[in-house]
């Protein structure tokens, strides 16, 4: 007999957490502290009367394993901490929704699925804390930089090695979490969008293409200071001018590259006073997109742009590269798996691109199959208390989640990679 889920259940248990782990402001399950082990102990608790191994890894990650006929595993999960004052729906929706799936697949083989079923809570997905995101999945896929993650701390001078001394996890062993994957055959997650595109579409769920790549500069463009009613216009080498011109620039060269993004978040002037001519502006540059070419174009024109202001501003432009990250794509069977599984739940799909990171974007970079889903955010706000997303739309998303899971285990089983 074919089980079903009960998305009903799940979301009773997202209000559970909510209550338990949250206040006036939001969600304050911040990661290493005893609200987030509080959240973690709610988690373990739902696994109750399923013959599951729960441990945590040594990198701090929860595991709750389902063994099967066959080692090959499937992986569903994602983080259930959250930013200071965040939704009740980011993260959590995701390992709570693949508890349920679990809890379907172990009532409906008898608790011996044809493959071994885990689901995991990666540890510090937000970075929130000590602003080094995608913690666990990181270290577990070899991707950590360690000399980097040693020295940090958070606000209150704790550093990151110590927080995680403080619950039991040697900081300098957190790469041995990398067994955790010997036998991953496919990683799938569920995530409330976080932004507006399936909420302008008018659709409650869609298939994700892969995470952006990011490219992240500081352009600093250097002039001469000069005072600012002794010097005609055209004497002026103005670093602000063409800082300036650079925004309607990026924005145009955002619109170019189809699904990228470009964003100056920042700018910085010196002297920085009404009486002077500006000397220095620097400005930070991210951008953003899902194909790689497309990314490098992107970079390579915003470069261009700005040897071409600073120029006609008599000025001169250096660049200076913050971080980089490559785009992430997903398995293109598994992201057909999803948009059909979308189908066959609410009728219409979409596929988008995520422009946030998550930890999927770690699986596949790491060569493990990878699909993920979104599902509809109310105002296409996150990172708020105000986030939410319709009940209707939550239930729709478990069970398009499980028919995921089902199409994913046969592909698993079948062999056709």
């Amino acid at each position: 007999m074919i089980e079903s889920v009960n998305p009903a259940r799940t979301i009773d248990e997202l209000k559970q957490l909510r209550t338990l782990t949250g206040n006036e402001r939001g969600a304050q399950r911040l990661a290493f502290t005893p609200v987030w082990q509080q959240a973690r102990d709610f988690l373990k608790s739902r696994f109750d009367g399923m013959p599951v191994e729960i441990h945590n890894d040594a990198a701090g990650n929860f595991w709750a394993t389902l063994p099967g006929e066959s080692d090959r595993a499937l992986l569903m999960g994602g983080h259930i901490d959250s930013v200071p004052d965040g939704g009740w729906l980011d993260g959590c929706l995701n390992t709570l929704a693949a508890v349920e799936v679990m809890r379907r697949i172990h009532a409906e083989h008898n608790g011996r699925p044809p493959v071994t079923v885990r689901v995991v809570d990666w540890a510090d997905e937000e970075g929130a804390r000590f602003g080094k995101s995608l913690f666990g999945s990181s270290a577990c896929t070899g991707n950590l930089d360690m000399d980097e993650a040693r020295g940090l701390a958070d606000k209150d001078g704790i550093r990151l090695p110590d927080a995680l001394r403080a619950i039991g996890i040697d900081f300098e062993r957190v790469g041995e979490s990398r067994a955790e994957l010997r036998h991953a055959a496919a990683y799938l997650e569920l995530h409330i969008e976080q932004g507006p595109v399936l909420l302008d579409l008018g659709l409650p769920l869609g298939a994700v293409l892969g995470t952006f790549g990011v490219e992240r500069h500081v352009v600093h463009f250097h002039g001469q200071a000069a005072h600012s009613g002794s010097t005609p216009m055209n004497r002026r080498r103005d670093a602000f001018l063409a800082a300036a011109r650079m925004a309607p620039e990026i924005h145009d060269i955002a619109r170019r590259s189809g699904m990228g993004v470009c964003t100056i978040g920042s700018c910085t002037t010196h002297p920085g006073i009404v009486t002077s001519v500006v000397e220095d502006c620097r400005i930070t540059l991210d951008q953003r997109h899902l194909d790689p070419a497309a990314l490098a174009r992107m970079l390579a024109e915003a470069q261009e742009a700005s040897e071409r202001f600073a120029a006609e501003a008599k000025c001169s432009v250096g660049w200076e590269r913050i971080w980089h990250i490559p785009p992430a794509p997903f398995h293109p069977r598994l992201v057909d798996f999803c948009d059909e599984a979308i189908r066959e739940t609410c009728g219409s799909s979409h596929r988008l691109p995520s422009g946030p990171l998550h930890d999927a974007a770690e699986l596949s970079m790491a060569g493990i199959p990878t699909a993920m889903m979104f599902v509809q955010s109310l105002h296409g706000i996150s990172h708020n208390r105000i986030e939410d997303t319709l009940e209707e739309h939550l239930a729709q998303s478990v069970t398009a989640f499980d028919r995921l899971a089902q199409k994913t285990m046969q592909w698993i089983v079948s062999g056709d990679r």
